[in-house]
């Protein structure tokens, strides 16, 4: 199995945005388990 040049470029960006994405999945997940606000902010 031979991957071109293109096809490991696109792979790498789709694990970086995979890993971003999941980062704030579990952040915005921990964060309503909380009850704190996503970007550090107070609300009230």
């Amino acid at each position: 199995m031979t991957l071109t040049r293109k096809e490991i470029v696109a792979l790498i960006i789709v694990i970086l945005a995979g890993i971003v994405l999941g980062r704030l999945a579990v952040r915005a997940f921990l964060n309503m388990l909380l009850g704190g606000t996503l970007w550090g902010g107070n609300i009230l």
